[in-house]
Formats: C-alpha cells, sequence, structure tokens
C-alpha cells in the first residue's frame, strides 16, 4: 500500500470512531432486565462442590487401594530401570559399539540429578 492509502484509511477511520450512535436508553434497559445474580452465593457453591469433590476423591482414592497402586507402580519402575541398567552393565562390554558403561552410569546420573537440580534453581531464583 502506498502513503495516500494508507492516510485515507486512517482517516476514514478516525471519522468513524468519532461517530457515536444514540441507544435511545436501549443499552440500560438490558442491564436492567437481566436476572439478578447472587455472585456470593455462587461463588458459594463453587467451593462447597470443590470440597465436595475433593473428599470424594480422596476417600475413593484410600477406599479402592489408590495407595498400594501408586506404590506399586513406583516399586515397578523402580525394578524395571535397575534391571535395564543391569542388563546393560552386562552386556555393554560385549558388543561391538566400544561404549563404557561407566560413562553412560554418569551421563544418566547427570541427566537425572544435576539436570533437574539446575533448572529448580534457575526457575526459584526467578520467581
Amino acid at each position: 500500500m502506498t502513503d495516500k492509502d494508507n492516510i485515507m484509511l486512517e482517516e476514514f477511520f478516525k471519522q468513524a470512531a468519532q461517530q457515536q450512535i444514540e441507544d435511545n436508553g436501549f443499552t440500560e434497559r438490558v442491564m436492567m432486565n437481566l436476572p439478578d445474580r447472587k455472585i456470593e452465593l455462587i461463588k458459594k457453591m463453587s467451593c462447597m462442590w470443590t470440597l465436595f469433590c475433593l473428599v470424594a476423591g480422596t476417600a475413593l482414592f484410600f477406599l479402592l487401594g489408590g495407595w498400594q497402586i501408586l506404590q506399586g507402580l513406583f516399586i515397578g519402575g523402580i525394578r524395571m530401570m535397575l534391571g535395564w541398567l543391569e542388563v546393560f552393565l552386562v552386556t555393554a562390554p560385549t558388543t561391538e559399539i566400544p561404549v563404557n558403561p561407566w560413562v553412560v552410569l554418569l551421563l544418566v546420573g547427570f541427566v537425572l540429578i544435576y539436570l533437574p537440580y539446575q533448572t529448580y534453581r534457575r526457575l526459584s531464583a526467578t520467581l
């Protein structure tokens, strides 16, 4: 677009922005006829519903054995990771690819311990 086109568009929209349309009190009448909502009641009901869901979810978690499921998942994950590590340490020296298992262990430790620590430190410093 040219400068002349830009100037014409700006003048057109400037005139349109200055124009006011009379609604003869229409907006006020609509606002007066809207149903009156009791915001305090709505907030209280929302808090009560949240509390109910929290209590019901916690009760169901313990009644249906959720803690045992979480323990099983955690222990199974640890066992799987240790099994993978054991297989890797036994088979890595026998493969044709020259991989030092201790270097891999250090790399895994770096990724699992050092990087999350540094990320947490940087995020807490910015907050």
